[in-house]
C-alpha cells in the first residue's frame, strides 16, 4: 500500500492489520477443517462426535461468512496460514495417537483440544470484530459478530459435554 492510500485512508494501519488478521482467520478456519473431520473421526462419545461435526459445518459456514467480509472490503479472499491453529491441530494429532487405547481419555483430551481451538477463535473473531467497529464498517461488524457469537456457543457446548461424559 503506497504512502498516499495511507493518508487517504483514516484507519489506514488498522485496516492493514484487520486484513492480515482476516487472511489468517480464513486460513486458519481452512485448516481447522481436516482437524475437525480428525477429531470427529477419533471421538468415542457420540455426544462428541455430534458437537464436532456440527462445528464443522458451522466452520463451512465461518469460511464462507469471511468471504462476505472479503466482498464487503472489496478485498480478495486470501488465506494466509496460521501457525496457531496448525500448532493446535498437531497437538490433537499427537493426543489421538498417544490415547489410542483409553478411549475415555481420548474424549476428554479431544474437549480440550477443541476448546484451546474455541478460544484461539474466540480471541481471533474478537479482535477483528473491534478493529471493524473502530473502522465503522457495520456490515462486517455484523458477520463477524456473528460468527463470534458462535463459536462461543460451541464452546459452552463442548463444557456441557465434559460435564456429561468425562468420567473422573
Amino acid at each position: 500500500m503506497t504512502e498516499t492510500m495511507r493518508q487517504d485512508r483514516p484507519h489506514g494501519h488498522l485496516h492493514e492489520l484487520l486484513l492480515g488478521e482476516l487472511f489468517e482467520l480464513l486460513g486458519a478456519e481452512n485448516q481447522l477443517l481436516s482437524g475437525l473431520q480428525r477429531m470427529a473421526d477419533a471421538a468415542h462419545r457420540d455426544a462428541l462426535q455430534a458437537v464436532l461435526r456440527l462445528h464443522l459445518r458451522e466452520t463451512e459456514m465461518h469460511i464462507e461468512r469471511l468471504k462476505l467480509v472479503f466482498q464487503e472490503l472489496g478485498i480478495s479472499p486470501r488465506r494466509k496460514k496460521s501457525k496457531a491453529m496448525e500448532g493446535l491441530l498437531r497437538e490433537a494429532e499427537d493426543l489421538i495417537d498417544e490415547l489410542a487405547d483409553t478411549p475415555a481419555v481420548r474424549d476428554a483430551a479431544l474437549i480440550a483440544m477443541a476448546q484451546k481451538v474455541e478460544h484461539y477463535e474466540i480471541a481471533a473473531y474478537g479482535c477483528v470484530l473491534t478493529y471493524a467497529e473502530l473502522m465503522e464498517l457495520p456490515e462486517v461488524s455484523a458477520l463477524l459478530a456473528q460468527t463470534l457469537d458462535e463459536e462461543k456457543q460451541t464452546d459452552e457446548l463442548l463444557t456441557e459435554i465434559a460435564l456429561e461424559v468425562v468420567e473422573p
